[in-house]
């Protein structure tokens, strides 16, 4: 569906050249959701307007469904671009136009017929249940209502590639769900693919099937969703999967006075619905000691969550406790 090769966009500031994409390459497959975190000014909404050439990319290939978009004039370009739906965080919905004229608009532009636009418009109003402000302004609703104006108007020409870039960043938890649970129905009754652009991996983790992790420009990480939460091979990745601010746990490891070794043990699947923990506190030698943790949901159903403890006593019996863990599929990473 998505083929992105090598991909480079810089810029030039004050003489000086900046990478803000570098050599990125990744494979989106059809009806999957993918996405990208990252902190700000890792290059994440640089790249994904890449995707659809609002940026020209520097250099590198983009092919979407078998055509190099690299390769197209400005009219193939926009014939393209018909298949590539666009949300943003500030909604960029016209004031002076109501709900159903924002709905509109696109399919006016390619030229749709006045009974396909209302019967479409219909169509999209009813999918992201604002059938009762079909004739309101923008500054009479709300923000997440604002946010599902403009998925049906990104919607409403059926394209077959969503891009949303920190669609939900400006909204609170409850419109984001609400958010959220649109894109993924989307998927399913427009048989979309998803480019998601965020720095929240609550957001990531509830929606993705694969995640790619940017830091500097580059992808650093790529995996499912589930193998990002369960084997995070990267600081900046971990950093995004703690529950703790990372000053707070990062205290943790490094405070005076704890008497045994720190660990982090990560649980998923079936091992993240057993007493493990507890079996080891009852008939381990070593003193097990909880100092935080965190449980997660995946947007796969599956359970993943780690639990950050210090494990004081003799050498052999720490071992032991570290065998029986193993033995439990879960995973530990020494901290001290």
């Amino acid at each position: 569906m998505i083929k992105v090769k090598n991909l480079v966009k810089e810029y030039k500031i004050d003489g000086e050249t900046f990478r803000a994409v570098d050599d990125v390459s990744f494979e989106v497959e059809k009806g999957e959701v993918f996405g990208i975190i990252g902190l700000s000014g890792a290059g994440k909404s640089t790249l994904v307007r890449c995707l659809n050439r609002l940026e020209e990319p520097t250099s590198g290939t983009i092919d979407l469904n078998g055509v190099n978009l690299n390769d197209l004039n400005n009219d193939e370009l926009l014939e393209a671009r018909r298949n590539i739906g666009m949300i943003f965080q500030s909604f960029n919905l016209f004031n002076q136009s109501t709900v159903s004229e924002n709905i509109a608009y696109p399919l006016e532009i390619i030229g749709k017929n006045k009974n396909e636009i209302e019967k479409n418009v219909e169509e999209m109003l009813e999918f992201v249940d604002l059938q009762d402000k079909r004739n309101a302004y923008p500054s009479e609703i709300s923000g997440g209502q604002k946010q599902r104006v403009a998925i049906a108007r990104a919607l409403s020409t059926r394209p077959k590639i969503l891009l949303s870039d920190e669609s939900t960043s400006a909204l609170d938890p409850a419109n984001t769900e609400q958010i959220l649970n649109l894109l993924k129905s989307s998927v399913k009754k427009y048989d979309m693919t998803i480019v998601l652009i965020t720095h929240q991996m609550e957001v990531a983790k509830n929606i993705c099937d694969r995640i790619a992790v940017m830091e500097n420009g580059k992808i650093i990480e790529c995996d499912t969703v589930e193998n990002i939460f369960n084997f995070p091979k990267t600081a900046r990745t971990k950093s995004f999967i703690k529950s703790l601010p990372d000053a707070v746990e990062d205290s943790i490891y490094t405070v005076n006075g704890f008497e045994g070794k720190l660990f982090r043990l990560s649980f998923s699947g079936e091992s993240a619905k057993k007493p493990i923990v507890n079996d080891l506190m009852k008939h381990s030698k070593c003193k097990v000691n909880i100092l935080s943790g965190n449980i997660n949901t995946l947007s796969t159903g599956e359970i993943a969550g780690y639990l950050t403890v210090e494990l004081a006593g003799a050498e052999e019996d720490i071992e032991d406790a570290l065998m029986k863990l193993s033995d439990e599929n879960v995973m530990v990473e020494v901290l001290s």
